[in-house]
């Protein structure tokens, strides 16, 4: 009985909709403009995370030296490297030998070519089983660095965020110009850097240990017994994590200060529209005095009415979130930008806007509460004299 009251209730309600198509409006706009704030900022963090974790094989591990925090903090001599590149547990490649490899990463200094504001581009090398490592690695121009030659390869994201990084421009490195011979693509963070040989330069960089070891494990199963390896030898001080926890630790206080910051400015912006849909719905209420007091005359019950004032704030605050996140879809996804030296694509996924959806239910329903009470609460009289 309830139900069916609810259902004809609302019926009429969204039929008079048209009578109060420009008020209807202004909780739409609303949260359009809180849906779209939102995920329009939302898309840095999650095109962040989704850069960091992407193309991320279960089974590759990162081993760095003992307590380091930052990769470029680490430091592994090459004895140990090699002791580490022969741990049991690592998968080995066609030509017999085990799937690891160690490098170094570090910055270079560099321009943006959108202002020309001086910046740096990280430099990453490969040993023998670097690209192999990356299984997206692909060379999208030109071709491959020589092992031995001062040559460097650049991300595809790289050379439209850095001048000078495009196929045929030179870097200057601490010993001369080394020229870009080729384009890649991964589709993870390394799209913003540079890479070039690992035995070619470390001399050049002055470095003397490796930063880190990456190594493809037969099987997840066999990270026990990597680990052990790595723990328990005495001439080692290294530590070991699957890539995919070393990549979420490395991301976690950007997005935990973004997601801060997005969701605080995201809840201002809420209030305003929050208060935009109590002025809307509480006029829709009063300009429905007559209908209102029909309704109870019908013997209509006070909470299927108050339901149907819920329900249509719901539809028109809903109704917004979708087309706010339609707009950062279309203007946002999958275009490139990046935080700092490091270079992404912004995402705005389908979970995204459901996160826009679950805000326009909260601004609806406190939004709509008080008018709702208000037309459940009137007697036949009271709902005439609103009129």
């Amino acid at each position: 009985m309830m139900l069916g009251q609810l259902v004809i209730v609302s019926v009429l309600n969204f039929r008079n909709l048209r009578h109060r198509f420009w008020e209807s409006l202004v909780i739409v706009i609303g949260m359009a403009c809180v849906s779209g704030v939102l995920l329009s900022m939302l898309s840095m963090t999650e095109g962040l995370l989704d850069a960091y974790h992407r193309n991320v094989d279960p089974r590759t591990v990162i081993v760095v030296a003992r307590a380091a925090v930052w990769e470029n903090a680490s430091s592994i001599p090459r004895d140990q490297a090699r002791i580490v590149m022969s741990a049991p547990g690592i998968a080995t490649a066609p030509d017999g030998q085990p799937v690891a490899d160690a490098g170094v990463i570090a910055w270079v200094p560099a321009r943006f070519k959108k202002n020309g504001g001086i910046t740096t581009i990280p430099l990453r090398t490969f040993g023998p089983k670097g690209a192999m490592l990356r299984p997206n690695f692909h060379i999208v121009a030109g071709r491959m660095f020589r092992p031995g030659a001062h040559e460097l390869i650049a991300g595809a994201m790289a050379g439209s965020r850095y001048a000078g990084t495009v196929l045929g421009d030179k870097v200057i490195l601490p010993d001369g110009e080394w020229p870009i011979v080729g384009i890649f693509q991964t589709g993870d963070l390394l799209d913003g850097q540079l890479v070039g040989d690992t035995e070619s330069v470390m001399p050049t960089l002055r470095h003397r240990a490796f930063n880190s070891v990456l190594a493809r494990l037969q099987s997840p199963a066999a990270y026990a017994t990597f680990r052990h390896a790595m723990t328990a030898n005495p001439l080692l001080t290294v530590d070991v994590m699957p890539l995919a926890d070393w990549n979420a630790r490395a991301s976690s206080q950007f997005v935990a200060f973004s997601r801060i910051i997005v969701y605080g400015a995201g809840a201002i912006l809420a209030v305003g529209a929050l208060f935009g849909c109590f002025n809307t719905m509480h006029a829709a209420v009063e300009s429905r005095g007559r209908e209102i007091a029909t309704l109870r005359a019908l013997g209509y019950g006070g909470l299927p009415i108050a339901a149907s004032v819920i329900l249509e704030a719901a539809a028109l605050a809903v109704a917004g979130a979708l087309i706010g996140a339609a707009m950062a879809w279309l203007f946002y996804d999958g275009v490139e930008s990046g935080w700092g030296d490091t270079a992404f694509r912004l995402v705005v996924s389908p979970a995204m806007a459901g996160i826009g959806v679950l805000w326009a239910m909260v601004v609806a329903l406190l939004g709509g509460l008080m008018p709702s009470i208000q037309a459940a609460r009137w007697s036949v009289a009271e709902a005439l004299r609103a009129r």
